[in-house]
């Protein structure tokens, strides 16, 4: 009995260490996303450029992942993963040395040293727990999720009573945190070939199959758009927040509340999909979250919040049953295959999604690009097919 309780606390730390190192990417992305019309203000940078901003980071995950996860085939998951701890670790110590115009370049290497530690941290949860795997994502995602929580408020916090580049003090930190307990887990037997085969099956032949495929088609774009509000939601709405005079500490905390909106929604979103037409259960989330998009920059104050939380809301409610839904749609013997394109779908839309309202909103104008955006987002649904059972 004694025994059984080390084993279940041995394996508690490691899923708590892993969702810690998946908690640095979160961290990350995010303590810059959402501060950077502070960065915009002190070097005279556009909306534009901070759509590109947010989109690099993005960019760097979609690039590397398939060159880590062959790195880790034949270098070891361990080894593989704590080297991209340690680049992102480099890149954020980086900005304090270099001059600030080139915080393009550090939010690619950042990016480059997430995806090792995100991907492989991922599989790593698989590897180590051969039971009680789901427990032990729960705790991992659980973890690292807390990441679009805190680091908002941290961030705000920290620019509000320092200066910029203080938050990437704060990533490196993060970063020498997680390395120091990733050198605590156990080794894995192998290089995780098994966990990283179903990226190596996602060839271009079979992305290109995508588009022919009138089931899985419309949920892929449906997947895009919702990470066009992702995007908006936790790279411009704090644009939106900072023009009408809130401190970087206040919007640190209304995009907090937004995250934790999001994230708590899921759950619940999940046993409603169980119980109702999931598709049902997607449109309502994305006429919740394209509606909000819409009228937030219409609204001040307290119902200018309702709504941020409503996008919120709307957009956990689609990410989590379109990840669900895909599951079931997928062929037999192509689970792998079609969840990795799904993953690849956000990521593209993760990065497109800022470029897009970056682009419209410094040509239009702020409104029109939260206006046009959400538009599509209503738009998306007509793609929604009903789904035969």
């Amino acid at each position: 009995m004694e025994n059984k309780k080390l084993q279940l606390k041995s394996s508690f730390w490691i899923a708590f260490i892993l969702g810690f190192i998946g908690f640095v990417t979160s961290f990350g992305a995010h303590i810059v996303a959402v501060n950077l019309p502070t960065y915009a203000k002190e070097v005279g940078i556009g909306l534009a450029m901070i759509g590109l901003l947010i989109a690099a980071y993005d960019l760097a995950e979609i690039v590397s992942k398939p060159i880590f996860g062959a790195i880790a085939d034949r270098q070891g998951m361990k080894r593989t993963m704590m080297a991209g701890i340690a680049v992102f670790i480099l890149a954020s110590a980086l900005y304090l040395i270099i001059p600030p115009s080139l915080l393009l370049l550090i939010r690619f290497m950042q990016g480059v040293g997430a995806a090792a530690l995100s991907a492989v941290s991922l599989a790593l949860v698989a590897e180590y727990f051969k039971e009680n795997r789901g427990r032990a994502y729960g705790i991992y995602n659980a973890i690292k999720g807390s990441g679009y929580v805190i680091s908002p408020i941290v961030g705000g916090f920290l620019v509000f009573k320092s200066n910029f580049a203080s938050i990437f003090i704060a990533s490196a930190i993060i970063g020498i945190i997680a390395f120091v307990l990733a050198v605590f887990l156990p080794k894995t037997e192998d290089g995780g070939k098994e966990a990283f085969r179903e990226d190596d099956e996602m060839s271009l032949k079979a992305f290109t199959k995508v588009f022919r495929d009138p089931v899985l088609l419309p949920w892929y774009l449906v997947i895009v758009i919702n990470m066009f509000f992702v995007g908006i939601l936790f790279g411009f709405l704090p644009v939106y927040i900072s023009n009408l005079g809130y401190t970087p500490f206040q919007s640190g905390i209304i995009i907090s509340v937004v995250a934790l909106s999001y994230l708590l929604i899921q759950p619940v979103a999940g046993i409603l999909a169980d119980k109702n037409n999931p598709v049902v259960v997607i449109k309502t989330g994305l006429v919740l979250s394209a509606l909000a998009i819409i009228f937030i920059t219409f609204t001040h104050s307290v119902l200018f919040i309702i709504l941020s939380i409503i996008a919120g809301v709307g957009v956990g409610t689609v990410w989590t049953n379109t990840d669900t839904l895909m599951s079931k749609l997928a062929k037999e013997g192509r689970l792998g295959e079609t969840m990795g394109i799904a993953g690849s779908f956000k990521e593209f839309g993760d990065m497109v999604g800022p470029l897009l309202i970056g682009l419209l909103s410094q040509t239009l104008g702020l409104s029109s690009g939260f206006l046009i955006s959400g538009v599509l987002g209503l738009f998306s649904i007509l793609f929604i097919r009903k789904i035969k059972n």
